[in-house]
């Protein structure tokens, strides 16, 4: 009981000198332990350090996981040391409501089958964001915060201690300052009564002050030291966030192109499926406002039988394709794309970066361009094509 009594007297003690020595330095009145400029650029440094990558830190979750309540649940199930329970990305969601919508409005319809085609390319984009966000939480955002919770942890304890090391060397020599200036004054003016005694006193003082200070400088040399080592550690710091910063980047490439090689495919698809569709409509629509009228004729019926030699409608529309010759001028050179197949005769097919000759003529869906490669011709569509100067 009394060492603990002791103890906190002396703690007392040494907080009290510590506030008066930190007083008076705010007030001008103490003077103040300078740092050398080397370790002072080290502790603007690790500030600037800790700064930024607080801010990119908290950022980057803003972007990995824009829902604030989510963050908030996965902090808590962190600081409770539970595992964060699965949760669907929002194009799993999406995907998942368009195949349930594709069923009730029927999987034959147009609409159900595009509904399909895009529901299932939302999921399969769900789950490349799935990944993107695992890797990336554990490439980039884990080393982050492992810094900010463990070492500049530590370089902040480190540095108040020096702080406190700093104000008691000032303070110690503020004391021997004093017990100086007292023993020069006693010397300067002699009591003949009290002499030998009161300069004794003084005597012993400053050489007690002494002590404190040597003790006091040891101290501080000792702390300092440390912390400069931790302060220097900044520099591999930096190159340790410098690889899980390339990581990240080769994570987030990845995710994009992996939803540009889905989004791709998709397009493909839904052209393909739109364009057969269109053809269907436009054939039907043809004949239901030809000159001609149809009759619905019985097998019987001699006339139901066409000649051997007559084209059918989509060999028309081919031989109509090759019969379009090219204008005189605004003929244009084009690079493919991607590669496209084909869906009837009457169009193009296609292969990645090769180059073709295209060109449009009156009444042709904007959306189609006539392709030239050598003695082949056929449509093309605009949306695989840059066209060229």
């Amino acid at each position: 009981m009394d060492f603990n009594v002791r103890k906190l007297a002396t703690d007392a003690g040494i907080f009290f000198s510590r506030a008066v020595q930190f007083t008076e330095e705010k007030l001008g009145q103490a003077e103040k332990t300078e740092l050398d400029a080397h370790f002072e650029n080290l502790l603007s440094r690790a500030d600037c350090t800790k700064n930024w990558t607080e801010k990119i830190y908290r950022q980057t979750e803003v972007v990995l996981q824009p829902n604030p309540g989510a963050r908030i649940e996965e902090f808590l199930y962190e600081k409770l040391d539970r595992k964060v329970p699965p949760r669907p990305t929002n194009g799993e969601i999406l995907g998942q409501f368009m195949l349930e919508a594709a069923k009730e409005f029927g999987s034959g319809t147009p609409y159900g089958s595009t509904l399909i085609k895009v529901g299932d390319c939302q999921r399969r984009l769900g789950g490349a964001e799935r990944e993107f966000l695992q890797t990336s939480s554990i490439s980039f955002l884990i080393p982050l915060r492992n810094f900010l919770e463990g070492d500049w942890r530590t370089i902040s304890r480190e540095r108040k201690l020096l702080e406190n090391r700093r104000l008691d060397l000032d303070a110690c020599k503020a004391r021997l300052k004093k017990a100086k200036a007292a023993e020069t004054k006693a010397a300067a003016v002699p009591d003949f009564q009290e002499t030998r005694p009161r300069n004794y006193v003084l005597s012993a003082s400053a050489s007690a002050a002494e002590h404190e200070l040597r003790v006091a400088q040891t101290e501080f040399d000792r702390q300092a030291e440390v912390t400069r080592l931790l302060l220097e550690g900044i520099s591999s710091t930096h190159v340790n966030h410098l690889r899980c910063l390339c990581e990240f980047v080769e994570a987030q490439a990845m995710y994009y192109s992996q939803c540009h090689k889905y989004m791709l495919e998709l397009q493909r698809e839904l052209d393909i499926f739109n364009y057969k569709t269109i053809t269907s409509e436009s054939i039907i629509h043809k004949n239901a406002s030809s000159s001609k009228k149809v009759h619905f004729l019985s097998p019987t019926d001699p006339s139901a039988f066409l000649p051997l030699n007559s084209p059918s409608p989509l060999e028309t529309d081919a031989l109509q394709i090759e019969e379009v010759q090219p204008p005189a001028s605004g003929t244009r050179k084009a690079k493919v794309l991607y590669d496209y197949d084909a869906g009837d005769s009457s169009e193009l097919s296609l292969r990645a970066d090769e180059l073709i000759t295209v060109y449009t003529v009156p009444g042709m869906d904007s959306d189609w361009l006539i392709g030239e490669r050598g003695n082949q011709k056929g449509k093309v569509p605009v949306t695989y094509l840059e066209l060229l100067s």
